[in-house]
């Protein structure tokens, strides 16, 4: 399965996953009226509206560029990205004023054994998941899917501190403590969320390459332009799993077109190899034109 297709797969898996989680939360949250889980669950519902958001602008992504869009639509994953965070601080949002609501009126939860066995199940899934959808997210460049991934382990985290609170809440029989449970998940999930919107709002401003990206591209450019005589200015950003790269070629002036259109030619081939998903542009220049910085390959 080409890895494009297999993105696409495992975006529509991360709905069905969302939804049997949401079940299972909702489910703990009927049986105990906890108000720690009830925040829990509408977490999940987050993760269901993600998901959805991911599976769209992952579908999108992979259209060909067009008249309207001539350098693809690759930056829709970071619109999708900016959305799940949003998202993620409106649920944390909502969970804060029924934490608030549940310090002033609080109660002890039913069935609460009953209630952890099915949260912890659901963890337990999110968990398996998660690791799935970031690994996934890493080798195929999309930021859609990654942010999905550590969402949900956001969610694990705040899942497992409600849980050991919630025990806490059982054998000690402070039922405020359930709220204040739920206020902690809050804060969490609005951290989660500020921390997708940043690193979203980095691509949608073209954000450049990694420093290791940027010395092995550099590498790349000196050690395939045999006859030219520097390359300088060269620019690089990052647009979801595509990676573009520009620079100035200078070249000695009595050299034809079809001379420096060869070393164009092995630049771009081995930059190919070196970087996937990439597109080059290179502006081939005179020697008068050579600024004596960047890459001197003569």
């Amino acid at each position: 399965m080409a890895i494009t297709d297999k993105t696409v797969a495992i975006a529509t898996g991360s709905l069905a996953v969302g939804i049997g989680v949401l079940a299972l939360k909702t489910l703990a949250w009927w049986m105990t009226g906890s108000v720690a889980l009830y925040s829990d669950a509408l977490e999940s519902i987050v993760n269901v509206v993600t998901a959805i958001v991911a599976l769209i602008a992952v579908r999108l992504a992979q259209r060909p560029a067009d008249a309207a869009l001539p350098y693809g639509y690759h930056k829709a994953e970071y619109f999708s990205a900016v959305v799940v965070g949003v998202m993620i601080i409106v649920a944390a949002i909502l969970i804060l004023r029924e934490a608030f609501y549940g310090f002033l009126e609080p109660s002890m939860p039913d069935a609460p054994l009953q209630g952890l066995a099915i949260s912890f199940f659901a963890t337990v899934i999110n968990v398996v998941w998660a690791q799935v959808l970031i690994r996934h997210g890493r080798k195929a460049r999309s930021p859609a899917i990654e942010a999905d991934g550590k969402h949900l382990m956001t969610d694990v985290v705040s899942t497992i501190g409600v849980l050991i609170g919630l025990g806490l809440v059982y054998l000690t029989g402070f039922a405020q403590l359930d709220s204040v449970l739920a206020a902690l998940v809050a804060l969490n999930i609005l951290w989660s969320g500020w921390g997708v919107i940043r690193e979203s709002v980095g691509g949608l401003m073209d954000v450049a390459v990694t420093p290791d990206t940027q010395k092995l591209i550099r590498a790349v450019i000196a050690n395939n332009a045999d006859g030219a005589i520097e390359a300088h200015d060269i620019r690089t950003r990052q647009a979801g799993k595509m990676t573009f790269i520009d620079f100035h070629l200078v070249v000695p002036g009595a050299m034809s077109v079809d001379e420096a259109h060869s070393i164009c030619d092995d630049i771009e081939g081995k930059l190919r190899e070196a970087v996937a998903d990439v597109q080059i542009t290179i502006h081939v220049e005179p020697e008068n034109k050579a600024k004596h910085a960047g890459i001197v390959v003569l």
